[in-house]
């Protein structure tokens, strides 16, 4: 049986939290959770604490002083991953827009079909995006475009945050050269597992936009996938992606 780890990174999201950790853990199949608490002035720690005391060992919690980037969260959670010696590595957002159901897909296409990275694709059936506005449906589709063309890479949704790693990505492609910590970290990570030539396949998913809380999306972060994007593409040209 593998050892199979979701990493949730929260901030205020007490409205969702304790709801996405039932629905995780009632799953047939065993998956722990570790959170990643960036001082959430609305009690998002206390909740997961309490339940940490009704599911031991089954709940994880690291607590950072502040919002310290989507990618600085991900990266902390893979590197407890790695040395706790996880098989499968999970990001997934707290708010249900990625249906935890579907980790079973992500799971499965690693064990069933040998992906090292498996995507839960927006895009990879047409355009399966729930509650979005058209505007922000468009920006985001293309924007997959946008980084195809640049990176050469044919993954349909490359801003997908919705992933399972086996542990030998992410121990293989150095964490600490990734880059970009907003939202374009998701993209680095993608293309720099494709350099590695790891095995990924998109799994389609259905993604429904929050019904709970505040969305943390900013102008800021399609300036950083643009600019960010090109910077990483040429940065590749000096960097070598042999595996060892």
């Amino acid at each position: 049986m593998s050892k199979n780890l979701v990493i949730i990174p929260t901030y205020n999201e007490k409205e969702n939290i304790k709801a996405i950790i039932h629905a995780v853990l009632d799953l047939p199949r065993e998956f722990e959770i570790l959170i990643i608490e960036d001082n959430s002035p609305d009690g998002t720690a206390d909740i997961v604490k309490g339940m940490m005391k009704e599911h031991p060992g089954l709940i994880h919690i690291i607590e950072r002083k502040g919002k310290l980037g989507l990618g600085t969260a991900y990266i902390t959670g893979f590197n407890w991953a790695i040395e706790n010696q996880y098989d499968f590595i999970f990001e997934m957002d707290a708010d249900f827009s990625h249906p935890p159901k579907d980790l079973l897909s992500l799971h499965d296409a690693c064990i069933n079909e040998g992906a090292d990275l498996a995507i839960g694709s927006r895009y990879i059936k047409g355009v399966n995006v729930v509650n979005w506005p058209m505007g922000r449906v468009l920006m985001s589709y293309f924007a997959s475009v946008y980084v195809r063309m640049v990176t050469g890479m044919k993954i349909m949704d490359t801003t997908a945050g919705f992933k399972c790693y086996r542990r030998k990505v992410l121990e293989t492609i150095k964490l600490d050269k990734i880059k970009l910590k907003g939202y374009a970290f998701q993209i680095e990570m993608k293309f720099t597992t494709w350099k590695f030539g790891f095995k990924i396949v998109e799994v389609p998913i259905v993604f429904t936009d929050r019904q709970e809380g505040a969305s943390k999306m900013s102008g800021g972060i399609f300036n950083e996938a643009v600019w960010g994007v090109l910077k990483m593409k040429l940065s590749s040209f000096f960097r070598s992606y042999k595996l060892d």
